[in-house]
């Protein structure tokens, strides 16, 4: 699943070695980039084409579960990232006029790239389809089927206008390629809406005596559907069913309508000349579809086959077959009389015998030998009917009782089995790492006396120094990788090799090989998702020596997995401000520059400090990392003080705190020693909440 944030051949090579069968490549990957690994991997690869783009990376998104307790990763997503942002650039608002969605993607729709997917070694093109309607399914892969069809015959792929048109009714916050053709920041996210609009259609001309006035670039009829361009946010968006169009003509080399809507379907005062126009249903597009697949097999229903033989002075006679049921005969009571009016044919039986809806069951095919002409009254078909049904319901709850007999033998107990938790002696102390962002923190806290540092520094050239202050301080020091590894980065690897550090925070699965193999010491970071003990021990076998638990996890899951696994093989992260959005997509380039990729966008990530406000006025800190990829942390840190306690009772003896943003040094190490003296037992949890509720403006969160 695009869940394991597979990026890279190094790190389908880890899941290849785990019996992975086929991988679905991040979605944020170029062709470029698929073609690449495709050199570098016989491991089937499947790619996203068409669909909703979520703008983190899956698998590395925390936002549902920080603000709501929901978690992505467990498919509650509760969609945060459509939501309106602003953006705050070194403490001042900057007037973005418009783009409010700041962190809402266009749709992908990579139907022309098809023919360069194939040529790259793709072997399977995957449709979003989350909570989309059977309409949208018959729509979108039947056009995707004649991309297909015509890139694997060798033909261009070649949509009309109408064929678009029909796609982006389905669904649409407007196409785009995506990631396939590399980084636009602006165009990938326009950020001017976040819901479906359907297709462009038009302009407003005028509004006058209650119809609008619309200088068209698509159709329209009555009947569609039409939104007009407007503040969802503040709620005087217009929109409404067309009543009528009228007046249709020319005027200055444009299509001009007027549109009629129902009395009160819009307020005119929210409408002037100017405004987009968008078509978002198409009630006769819909009936189209809904005939494409109409009278198909839905559902769970069993496909059920007959064979009949009808016969003047014989019994009417019938052969049922269901696949995975053993066959059967019926027969009617009494034998056939000859007709007088209206004789039996195949049809006729179909249409008795096909009237199934209901039972679970469906008539695939029948097929009849009738003799002569006789005649079946419609009571005797009907009760035939009836008897196939139950007849074929016994026999699929007879084998379903037969199967549950003799189940499988239950596989996680096997996997739990080898997993045997270690508890350390009650004589070993607990230990706290504090991860620093900056050079000045990682001083700040080696001269408080901390004895073991992590350093993430979004410019790896400060790593030199980073590990020349520890070796000063006689401290202990771990280099953390980026979460994203994509083809060309593993020279990052090296370089941090090259500074030898104590140990490597991993956060990925191609890091964990490269580290591993080298002999350093590693610890897989949350990013790794060990959300259970079965990863944790894989990870183990992997060659990390610690795991940091998922952040996905409540205190009761936490507790729950320090208990089934080796505890003193943990580090728990007790304090950090959680990273909501983690995303190849850069805010920075998008509204602080002009350019469109890191290539021309003059990294204004280096020179300014930039917030994101949500709706509810919280400042969400935005940070990029050396590949440019973004991520957002929550305004509030979040604390789990008042767990330490349980934790090291259960054995726990490896604590981490994690530093954001600067701060006077008073306060880094007023907060380092809040969770010095817990760990020590000398202070409570709750009195460290309270602490961090006084020391920090913003707060402190318990989270989930």
């Amino acid at each position: 699943s695009t869940q394991m944030t597979l990026t890279s051949a190094e790190c389908i090579a880890v899941a290849e070695r785990l019996g992975v069968q086929r991988v679905v490549l991040a979605r944020e990957l170029s062709i470029a980039e698929i073609a690449e690994i495709r050199g570098q991997t016989s491991m089937p690869l499947e790619v996203f084409v068409h669909g909703a783009l979520c703008v983190a990376y899956s698998g590395q998104c925390l936002t549902s579960e920080a603000l709501g307790g929901r978690s992505a990763n467990r498919g509650q997503c509760a969609q945060a990232c459509r939501l309106p942002y602003e953006v705050i650039c070194d403490g001042a608002d900057v007037d973005l006029e418009q783009q409010r969605y700041l962190l809402s993607p266009q749709d992908l729709a990579a139907y022309a790239l098809v023919p360069d997917l194939l040529r790259a070694g793709v072997c399977s093109l995957k449709i979003e389809g989350r909570l989309k309607t059977p309409e949208y399914v018959a729509n979108i892969t039947r056009h995707y089927r004649q991309a297909i069809d015509a890139a694997v015959a060798g033909r261009p792929v070649e949509f009309t206008p109408r064929d678009v048109e029909e796609m982006e009714l389905s669904f649409s916050r407007g196409f785009s390629v995506g990631w396939l053709q590399g980084c636009d920041h602006k165009q990938l996210v326009p950020a001017l809406s976040s819901a479906k609009r359907g297709v462009r259609i038009g302009t407003i001309r005028a509004v006058q005596r209650g119809r609008v006035e619309v200088a068209l670039t698509g159709s329209v009829k009555a009947g569609d559907g039409v939104v007009f361009e407007g503040d969802r946010v503040a709620g005087t968006e217009q929109g409404g069913r067309i009543f009528a169009v009228h007046a249709e003509r020319r005027s200055a080399g444009m299509h001009v309508v007027e549109l009629e809507f129902a009395d009160g379907a819009l307020d005119p005062r929210h409408l002037h000349a100017g405004l987009g126009v968008w078509k978002t249903d198409d009630p006769a597009l819909t009936r189209r579809l809904q005939q494409s697949f109409a009278g198909e097999i839905r559902g769970r229903d069993l496909p059920v086959r007959i064979t009949a033989e009808a016969a003047v002075g014989r019994p009417l006679q019938l052969r049922v077959e269901a696949r995975g049921l053993p066959p059967f005969d019926c027969a009617s009571d009494a034998p056939l009389a000859a007709a007088t009016k209206h004789p039996l044919t195949e049809a006729g039986l179909t249409t008795q015998l096909g009237r199934l809806g209901g039972t679970g069951f469906v008539l695939e095919q029948l097929s009849a030998t009738i003799t002569g002409a006789p005649m079946v009254p419609h009571s005797v078909l009907g009760l035939l009917r009836r008897q196939v049904a139950t007849r074929l319901a016994e026999l699929r709850d007879a084998v379903g009782k037969q199967r549950a007999a003799h189940p499988r033998t239950p596989i996680l107990p096997e996997l739990r089995r080898p997993v045997v938790p270690v508890t350390p002696g009650a004589d070993v102390a607990a230990e706290l790492t504090v991860l620093c962002r900056t050079l000045f923190q990682l001083r700040t806290v080696l001269d408080h006396g901390v004895t073991q540092v992590s350093a993430d520094f979004q410019d790896p050239r400060e790593f030199r120094e980073a590990v020349a202050a520890a070796r000063q301080h006689a401290a202990l020091i771990t280099l953390a990788t980026p979460r994203i590894q994509k083809p060309g980065e593993i020279g990052l690897f090296k370089a941090i090799s090259r500074h030898q550090p104590d140990a490597v925070l991993v956060r990925n699965l191609s890091g964990l090989e490269y580290f591993t193999g080298l002999g350093l010491p590693c610890i897989a970071d949350f990013s790794l998702n060990a959300a259970n003990e079965l990863t944790v021990d894989l990870l183990l076998q992997l060659g990390a020596q610690r795991v940091t638990p998922s952040f996905d996890l409540n205190r009761e899951q936490l507790l729950a997995l320090a208990g089934q696994t080796s505890p003193n093989l943990l580090e728990v992260v007790l304090h950090q401000h959680m990273p909501l959005f983690h995303m190849e997509h850069c805010v920075f380039c998008a509204v602080l520059s002009p350019g469109t990729n890191k290539t021309n966008c003059g990294r204004p990530c280096d020179d300014h400090n930039v917030l994101l406000r949500d709706r509810i006025g919280a400042e969400h800190p935005l940070k990029a990392d050396v590949g440019c990829r973004n991520t957002v942390f929550n305004a509030v840190p979040q604390s789990s003080a008042e767990v330490a306690g349980d934790l090291q009772a259960l054995g726990v003896r490896r604590f981490r705190i994690e530093l954001l943003q600067d701060a006077p040094a008073a306060e880094l190490t007023r907060l380092v020693d809040l969770y010095r003296d817990l760990l020590a037992g000398r202070i409570a949890g709750r009195e460290v909440w309270t602490s961090l509720k006084a020391l920090n403006r913003v707060g402190v969160t318990r989270g989930t």
